[in-house]
């Protein structure tokens, strides 16, 4: 599992530059390790209970030669182990020391070349930088943006099955920017149209530019 200071090519949080005067500056908002737990385990299992069969099939495999059973309760709890350690990478990640900026209130500042998180007073408080390339995907949902940073770069030399384990079973941090902490609605819309023109989210026809 990446931890939060692996992630966008191995980068983490870097210190603020200045921004300039036309970046698009938002009110303050906090994502709580609670919601983020709800939405991650959404996404998580959605994806992953497929994988949830194998510790089931494997632990049914004996009952090809030797009836009983037992082998279906090995079976269920083979698949309960699995399910509480999927779930506790997820919830893992809100304890980390890494993870914790992302859970304190704090507000954006983004343009074409980073993302501002400022924590605290904007003159005191702390200031961390993300650029844009840290950033794999996006997604707009009904009230919010959703963008997720990339997983870290994996150590050269790991093998191939450790590879697939860490990339499969990987955990999305992200950070989630509701509607509603936009001054206005076209900073909403000049934000949404910068991550267009940088391909986190579909080209739309008529679209604004920034």
């Amino acid at each position: 599992m990446n931890q939060p200071n692996q992630r966008g090519g191995g980068g983490g949080f870097r210190q603020a530059q200045q921004m300039p005067s036309l970046a698009i500056r938002t009110k303050k908002s906090q994502l709580t390790t609670d919601a983020y737990t709800k939405m991650v385990m959404g996404e998580v299992w959605k994806k992953d209970w497929v994988y949830a069969l194998i510790p089931f099939a494997l632990g049914l495999l004996p009952a090809l030669f030797v009836h009983s059973w037992w082998w279906i309760a090995l079976a269920v709890v083979l698949t309960i182990l699995f399910v509480l350690f999927r779930s506790a990478q997820v919830t893992g990640v809100t304890q980390m020391e890494q993870s914790k900026p992302l859970f304190e209130r704090m507000a954006f500042e983004m343009d074409n070349k980073q993302i501002l998180l400022r924590v605290g007073p904007e003159k005191e408080g702390k200031a961390m930088q993300l650029n844009w390339d840290m950033i794999g995907r996006a997604r707009r949902d009904v009230d919010a943006y959703v963008l997720y940073l990339k997983p870290g770069t994996p150590p050269a030399g790991m093998a191939a099955w450790r590879l697939w384990l860490a990339r499969t079973f990987d955990v999305p941090v992200f950070l989630h920017l509701p509607f509603k902490i936009f001054s206005a609605d076209n900073d909403r819309r000049l934000f949404e149209a910068m991550l267009r023109r940088k391909n986190l989210l579909p080209a739309e026809a008529g679209a604004p530019t920034a």
